[in-house]
């Protein structure tokens, strides 16, 4: 049987890159190095920047992303969503609006998207804004199908979550980045590439 080959464009922000992170692999490098199967190729292209917001990452996306893709693949994004919209001060309808026009227009290349939720900080009047945000896009992304983790949720109050926050200087490290991974992979990852759980 001849081996799938995917290939994954992924769009988002400095922690698609593995900022914070002293091991330098972020979520993104952890979830891909527990993705092996035999019967499958996967190639993987981040294409983070940071500071990114919904605006400019619809703006971007499809330019940067059809450059990685081919018709001799499986083409597969992943989005991952950042805070950004909040300082940038759009309106979660915008918001929406933005990521829906993403999802529209990988769904009319017949690409698949998993997209990635953005995940809580330590401030707690932030947080809560950044929760209605997180569902929104949450909204969106099963509304048209695709796969959604929600980050927020889960480490909102998760204690080695807040700690490794507050030794790196608001942003994950380590064992942040570790806990992201862990909610991808666990969340419709595998699925999501029609692979074994935990190939």
């Amino acid at each position: 049987m001849e081996q799938r080959r995917i290939r994954i464009a992924a769009v988002g922000d400095e922690l698609l890159a593995g900022s914070g992170d002293q091991r330098a692999l972020g979520w993104f490098g952890r979830v891909l190095a527990r993705t092996t199967d035999d019967a499958a190729s996967v190639e993987a292209f981040p294409l983070a920047v940071p500071e990114e917001g919904t605006e400019a990452l619809a703006a971007r996306w499809l330019q940067e992303a059809e450059r990685r893709f081919d018709e001799r693949h499986e083409n597969r994004l992943v989005i991952g969503l950042s805070d950004r919209d909040l300082d940038l001060e759009i309106s979660p309808a915008r918001s929406r609006l933005n990521l829906a026009n993403i999802l529209d227009g990988a769904a009319q290349l017949g690409v698949k998207v998993f997209v990635v939720g953005p995940p809580p900080g330590l401030n707690p009047e932030r947080n809560k804004r950044l929760g209605e945000l997180s569902a929104a896009y949450g909204d969106v992304t099963t509304r048209r199908k695709h796969t959604y983790v929600d980050t927020y949720t889960p480490l909102l109050n998760h204690e080695q979550w807040r700690t490794d926050l507050a030794g790196n200087g608001g942003v994950p490290g380590q064992a942040g980045h570790g806990l992201i991974a862990w909610l991808v992979l666990h969340r419709g990852w595998f699925t999501w590439l029609d692979l074994p759980e935990g190939s």
